[in-house]
């Protein structure tokens, strides 16, 4: 479970969909449906071609490890009891780039490019190995 004293996201009118489908253990990324572009992070339109109000999708939850870093010290004293920590960015199978933790898998054991699948800490999507 996440330390209580963390700070929590901040959802507002754009990524409330988002949260809400993250308490209920489900990823959801957005996708145009004028030109079919999945996108992340929130926005109120497509980068790809303009268009308003990309729709709210369920991601597969899968992808593979693009990089991370292994970090010792924080200077953040909420999260100094978690330490160390895996910052990665993950390339979901839909073809966006996540920021997000790796949990479960043995530091020593990370490498570019593993597959990784998405689980949910207190409503906070992480990954671990597939």
């Amino acid at each position: 479970m996440s330390d209580p004293d963390k700070p929590r996201p901040l959802p507002d009118a754009l990524t409330q969909p988002y949260w809400d489908a993250a308490a209920e253990g489900r990823l959801l990324v957005q996708r145009c449906e004028s030109c079919g572009a999945y996108q992340w992070y929130p926005r109120a339109h497509c980068v790809a071609c303009g268009a308003g109000e990309p729709a709210w999708v369920e991601a597969a939850g899968t992808g593979r490890l693009h990089t991370f870093s292994v970090l010792h010290k924080t200077p953040n004293p909420e999260f100094a009891a978690g330490l160390p920590y895996v910052l990665a960015i993950v390339e979901l199978d839909e073809g966006v780039r996540v920021s997000a933790n790796i949990v479960g898998v043995d530091h020593d054991d990370l490498v570019c490019e593993m597959p990784v699948r998405v689980v949910f800490d207190d409503g906070l999507p992480c990954f671990t190995g597939a």
